[in-house]
């Protein structure tokens, strides 16, 4: 039985539901074991993800097999520099057969939103984003509307073209939990993809494990998975390492550490854990932390990772 047929009012095991979505999706997305978790973590963690690679590397197949495993709705935008808020958003609009003005939805209305080639459109619409991203509201003339929950952003950019592309501010990627690269598959994947095993060619057969309601409980689980107070201690003196680095003009903020730690609590119940340790931290210090802090020289987040591994590196693991 999927967890989708469990009775109304079933309680949920969120560990059961990290596992049948990483099988469904990784049936999909072939040979990429460590983006698939990174996005579980951040879908369980109730955070928005970010995906930087060059085009034809599975972003898009990543995204949309996370929507039909979880059975919520998904929506599509396709970046362009002449791209309004109001299309992302929605607006309102006038009905002539009641003379009365409705609020008709954009697609950011959707429990799994792709926004694609994020960096392309123009900082205007860019900022469309925020308020969805960290309220799950949008407020058109006035009135405020509801997104659906669970509410998860995917955006992808292209981190080599520059061409006809907006950088992101740091309140724009501040919003995001995870960052990832997906990078290329080996060759065994590879081969697969090939075969038509994996890819979009699979797309249709992925089941709906869960529902979004389900899901929602989920997240709500994830919050209260057991931290040990000397992993709370271990988070902490990772991110005051970041602010003290010589090679960072600013370190991890408040809510990045916040959002460190519920990261590292969904990283347990996908590795079937009812606790959290040091190596859930590390597992996600990197993706959750390189897209939040600034180098001396405002470089990539290539540049940050290289720096937080060297922290990563000097901060003492508790042990016990």
């Amino acid at each position: 039985m999927t967890l989708s047929a469990l009775p109304s009012g079933t309680a949920v095991d969120p560990q059961a539901i990290a596992a049948a979505l990483r099988v469904e999706v990784e049936r999909v997305v072939r040979g990429k074991p460590d983006a698939v978790r990174l996005a579980l973590c951040a879908l369980l963690a109730g955070e928005h993800l970010l995906v930087e690679d060059v085009p034809g590397t599975g972003k898009t197949v990543l995204a949309r097999s996370l929507a039909a495993a979880l059975g919520g709705r998904f929506r599509r935008v396709q970046c362009t520099p002449d791209l309004l808020p109001s299309d992302i958003t929605g607006t309102t609009v006038y009905e002539p057969a009641t003379g009365e003005w409705s609020f008709r939805a954009g697609p950011v209305f959707a429990n799994i939103v792709l926004v694609d080639e994020l960096n392309r459109a123009s900082p205007r619409t860019q900022a469309a984003l925020l308020e969805p991203m960290e309220e799950r509201t949008v407020s058109v003339d006035g009135t405020s509307h509801r997104l659906p929950t669970p509410f998860l952003v995917v955006a992808t950019q292209n981190p080599y073209g520059s061409a006809g592309t907006f950088a992101l501010p740091e309140s724009q990627l501040d919003r995001f939990g995870i960052v990832l690269t997906m990078g290329v598959p080996d060759r065994a994947a590879q081969r697969g993809l090939l075969r038509g095993e994996g890819g979009l060619d699979a797309l249709a057969g992925v089941a709906a494990v869960t529902t979004p309601g389900q899901l929602a409980a989920a997240i709500e689980a994830v919050r209260s998975v057991h931290v040990a107070e000397a992993v709370v201690e271990y988070a902490l003196d990772l991110v005051d390492a970041t602010r003290a680095h010589t090679d960072l003009v600013l370190g991890a903020s408040p809510r990045a550490t916040q959002s460190l730690l519920g990261l590292a609590r969904a990283h347990a119940v996908v590795a079937q854990r009812s606790y959290v340790s040091p190596d859930d931290v590390q597992a996600v210090f990197l993706a959750a932390l390189a897209h939040r802090v600034i180098t001396l020289d405002g470089s990539a987040t290539a540049t940050a990772t290289r720096v937080l591994s060297v922290v990563m590196g000097s901060v003492a693991v508790p042990s016990g």
